[in-house]
């Protein structure tokens, strides 16, 4: 079998997962903080006829090396980490951030989440929490009846209670900051957890320690740039087409083999 049609199938499904992960983009266009990803790519492993420097003759050296490579596969996203364009709420518990970090919440089983969404909300209990319920680390507790609730740059949440004038402290926000924020891994729900390639999180107040400032009544919109996306899809069907012409042309080269008649 001609190596072509191997080489070129593989092709083919590298721009498949190219497209998949340029849809994924797209869909998620009006995610709040939604991280746009790029598909990466590799060549494979090559087959070698003769190296460069090989004995041609006498003192003679073959000056480039005989080889025929055999694709291309996916090999990895690189994420995208810029900041989204804000957008204003007027919600007093939505608070985007303005530069690096996450915001720590608790999954059901106990394990600690990363997020940019700050679209939060009060449970039953008045604990501020994710749209999905999860809560906010560290747990912040807005009383009954409380009023004038205002998130401050650094995360000092304060609010007026009932029987006072005065606005008092009912809790902070901190953020957490990864050496490597692109490694995190993703699980849906708008969340991150930490993996080998983050490194370990830095926890700290907003505005300190390299971690970015807080902005209450705006969530952080998605980053992906949709011309940007849509100019890569166009080269990947292209190049879908055209690895699929070469397979056409390896199985004609074939055909035209297995019709030879001495």
């Amino acid at each position: 079998m001609m190596r072509a049609l191997n080489t070129a199938g593989t092709g083919m499904v590298a721009q498949q997962m190219n497209l998949d992960v340029i849809a994924n983009n797209l869909a998620n266009v009006n995610t709040t903080a939604f991280k746009s990803q790029r598909a990466e790519f590799q060549d494979l492993m090559y087959q070698t006829y003769q190296a460069s420097g090989a004995n041609a003759g006498g003192s003679a050296r073959i000056p480039s090396p005989e080889q025929v490579g055999l694709g291309a596969a996916f090999s990895g996203n690189a994420t995208n980490m810029t900041t989204g364009a804000l957008q204003a709420t007027g919600s007093p518990l939505d608070v985007a951030i303005v530069g690096d970090g996450f915001f720590q919440v608790e999954r059901p089983d106990g394990t600690t989440a990363y997020t940019r969404d700050g679209s939060f909300k009060q449970d039953s209990n008045g604990m501020l929490v994710t749209q999905d319920g999860y809560a906010v680390v560290p747990n912040v507790t807005i009383p009954a009846g409380a009023k004038a609730i205002t998130i401050s740059p650094n995360g000092v949440v304060t609010a007026i209670i009932p029987g006072s004038d005065d606005a008092q402290e009912i809790g902070t926000l901190q953020l957490a900051v990864f050496p490597n924020p692109a490694g995190l891994s993703r699980v849906g729900q708008n969340l991150y957890i930490a993996g080998g390639a983050s490194g370990q999180a830095t926890v700290s107040e907003p505005g300190a320690d390299g971690a970015g400032q807080l902005k209450a009544g705006f969530i952080e919109g998605s980053n992906v740039q949709i011309v940007d996306e849509m100019v890569r899809m166009i080269l990947a069907q292209r190049a879908y087409e055209i690895n699929s012409k070469a397979v056409q042309s390896a199985d004609d080269m074939l055909g035209i083999l297995n019709n030879l008649k001495r």
